[in-house]
């Protein structure tokens, strides 16, 4: 399977501090669930345990949201949640 990430995503990430290995373990490992206009979304939480613009998170969880493309997914967006 093929994961790739549109230019959009990774400009995403780089603002709401998700790593693109992260990305690809949320689409590859992550709970799988419907979206908006035929999209994929997936979500996975990963430990954290550090600060996040001035305040400290245990837990980070990263949604993405894709479509399916011929032997794989492209990742259109990422969204970060800290808690």
């Amino acid at each position: 399977m093929t994961i790739t990430i549109h230019p959009h995503a990774h400009q995403r990430m780089a603002e709401r501090g998700a790593t693109e290995e992260e990305v690809r373990a949320t689409i590859g490992m992550g709970e799988r669930f419907p979206a908006k206009f035929g999209r994929t979304g997936f979500r996975r939480n990963f430990p954290f345990g550090r600060q996040w613009r001035g305040k400290v998170y245990e837990t980070k969880q990263i949604e993405a949201y894709a479509v399916s493309d011929n032997d794989g997914w492209v990742v259109i967006t990422i969204v970060t949640k800290y808690f």
